[in-house]
């Protein structure tokens, strides 16, 4: 197998850890979001919050992979990305640890203020790590002030602008709709009710997000647009985005809340799979000189070490795909309390 091959076949295996991620850990995100405003009493928070008890830490193996593959194949990305977004990744891991935290100790004491305090941690925890992932994703579209050597010259200040943070919106507000969608499969009765009211204005607020950061990209990020000009079947992929957009109404109103989940699924996959077609062949653009930037090329690790990562990933990968499969059938159906908790 070629040098060339193996370099796109990691690449393209970094794009489908990135989107399990996503779609798996973007409802976790998202049903923290909601659980403040969808939850009127202890007993419905903690219906919300065991709808993900089980799997938000599976989910979030996805990403620890994701990193770990991004470290061996291409260590030069690896280094640069976590260098420039240091600060932001530090607050993200304090995120998830916090969310963790959340998820654990609301139930450990009979105190309301204390179950009150945990509440607003997993929902403050779960909006700030969704927004992290979303300016972070802006920043490496728009490129960065990568050096020579690639050394990050700008500060925390500079990737907080206009456009990434728009793309944190944009985030938040696709998480949120995947996590309420998430939580209508998995809830009865009145909050059920609730949360069905709640997805057509989430609805709505992402699709006009969605608008604005699509118009912005064009704008802001002329170069998003040279993989798909040159390669016109690589088109289907915004088409294919923009029907899934679309029929997440029309599936919650034809009362086939699974194809909506489905649908909000598919995209998170197609924005993720634009991401990746826009950046291409770089992982990091640099603002200041286009020869600082990093791409597959100078960012790979070498054959021998892309070769034996394939064997490994062959059999590590359907190892956690399996795993993920049996957690989610055994945890299938709605939520229920345990009637001897408190």
């Amino acid at each position: 197998m070629s040098y060339d091959l193996l370099t796109l076949i990691w690449f393209g295996l970094l794009g489908v850890l990135l989107c399990g991620y996503a779609i798996l850990d973007g409802f976790d995100l998202g049903v923290g979001i909601l659980h403040p405003f969808i939850a009127k009493d202890d007993t419905e928070r903690r219906l919300v919050m065991n709808s993900i008890g089980p799997l938000w830490d599976g989910n979030e193996v996805w990403l620890v992979t994701f990193g770990g593959a991004l470290f061996a194949a291409f260590p030069v990305a690896y280094a640069t990305v976590f260098s420039s977004f240091y600060t932001a990744f530090f607050l993200l891991l304090t995120c998830l640890i916090g969310r963790a935290v959340s998820l654990e100790f609301r139930s450990k004491v009979i105190s309301t203020t204390w179950r009150r305090v945990w509440d607003w941690a997993f929902f403050a925890s779960s909006i700030t790590a969704a927004l992290l992932l979303g300016v972070a994703g802006g920043n490496v579209m728009a490129g960065m002030e990568l050096g020579p050597k690639y050394h990050y010259e700008g500060s925390l200040l500079s990737q907080v602008y206009w456009y990434p943070l728009l793309v944190g919106a944009l985030t938040v507000s696709l998480f949120s709709l995947h996590g309420a969608i998430y939580l209508y499969l998995k809830t009865e009765n009145e909050l059920q009710t609730r949360v069905r009211a709640a997805i057509t204005p989430l609805f709505f607020v992402f699709a006009g997000l969605y608008l604005v950061v699509t118009f912005a990209t064009w704008w802001h990020v002329p170069h998003a647009t040279e993989n798909l000009s040159a390669h016109p079947w690589l088109w289907v992929v915004p088409v294919l985005n923009a029907l899934a957009v679309l029929n997440i109404p029309r599936a919650m109103h034809w009362g086939k809340p699974g194809h909506a989940f489905f649908s909000s699924s598919m995209v998170i996959l197609a924005l993720a799979t634009l991401f990746s077609v826009e950046i291409f062949p770089n992982f990091m653009m640099s603002t200041i000189d286009p020869a600082y930037s990093i791409t597959l090329e100078n960012a790979r690790s070498s054959r021998d070490t892309l070769e034996i990562m394939l064997i490994i990933a062959g059999i590590g990968f359907p190892c956690v795909l399996s795993y993920t499969v049996i957690i989610y059938w055994i945890f299938r159906g709605k939520v229920k309390l345990d009637p001897h908790s408190y």
